[in-house]
Parts: C-alpha cells; sequence; structure tokens
C-alpha cells in the first residue's frame, strides 16, 4: 500500500512538474509574457504577436479602428520592452519578472485610458479573470505579497 502511494505521489508531481519545465523551456526560447487581458493558458497555443492580440482585444471590446491602432503600438512597444528585459541576463529572474510585471501593468493601464466606460468595465473583467487564472496556476500573487523564494 505504501509504495502504490508513494507511486502515485511521484506520478503527480511529474504531472504538475513537467508542464513548468517546458513553459520555462519555452520562455528561455524567446516567449513573451501573458497577452494583455487574456490569460496564457487560454487555449495554451503559444503567444500571440501585438497585431493578433489587438485584433483579439478589438473583437472583445469592440474597438474603433482609431482605438485599435493605438492598442497596438502599445503592445508593440510592451513587446519590445519585455524583449529587452528577457534577454538581459545581468538580471535576476526575480527582478527581471519584477520589471515585466511593471510594464504589464503599465500597458494595462493605457489601454484602458483609451477605452470608454462599458470597454473599461469589459477589460476589468478580463484583467480580473487573468489574474484569477494565473492565481489559479500558482504564477500570480496577491497585491502586495512577498514573492516565494524557492521560484527560480
Amino acid at each position: 500500500m505504501l509504495k502504490k502511494s508513494l507511486l502515485a505521489l511521484i506520478l503527480a508531481g511529474l504531472i504538475y512538474a513537467v508542464p513548468a519545465l517546458v513553459a520555462q523551456d519555452a520562455g528561455s526560447a524567446g516567449q513573451q509574457s501573458a497577452p494583455a487581458g487574456e490569460p496564457p493558458e487560454h487555449g495554451g497555443h503559444g503567444r500571440m504577436d501585438p497585431q493578433q492580440r489587438s485584433e483579439m482585444l478589438a473583437k472583445h471590446l469592440n474597438l474603433n479602428a482609431d482605438q485599435q491602432a493605438k492598442v497596438q503600438e502599445i503592445l508593440k512597444s510592451e513587446q519590445s520592452q519585455m524583449e529587452k528585459i528577457h534577454s538581459d541576463s545581468s538580471l535576476a529572474q526575480q527582478d527581471r519578472h519584477s520589471k515585466m510585471m511593471d510594464i504589464h501593468k503599465t500597458s494595462s493601464d493605457q489601454i484602458r485610458a483609451l477605452l470608454d466606460s462599458n470597454q473599461q468595465k469589459k477589460w476589468d473583467e478580463m484583467q480580473s479573470h487573468r489574474e484569477q487564472m494565473q492565481g489559479h496556476h500558482g504564477h500570480g500573487q496577491a497585491p502586495g505579497a512577498a514573492p516565494d523564494s524557492d521560484q527560480k
């Protein structure tokens, strides 16, 4: 019975660890942070480029052409900044993550400022859903929470 329990525990650990290792490898291969307003787990099909992200947001938020163009520029800037930080090997992983989160928050705030009140409500719901999904999968933290020291 003990052997079966130990085997089940090991298998459960492997099932939980393998996707994290694959995600870490994908992250080191030049992948971007989560798309603004949409959780990366949503479908699990890689990352979208700024044009795809702006098109998705245009659809979900009913953006007009001017808003979509501005959102796309914000997302391009975000992507460029993320790439610079991702390739900066002088930063510790925790510092890199913190800077990326700051960039994402700035981009999110800039996008939200472009929206009308109805679009802002939808945007806030999307952001809330994204944060819940990140927390559910162990990627997010409560605001003001101390960073996990065991995540490397």
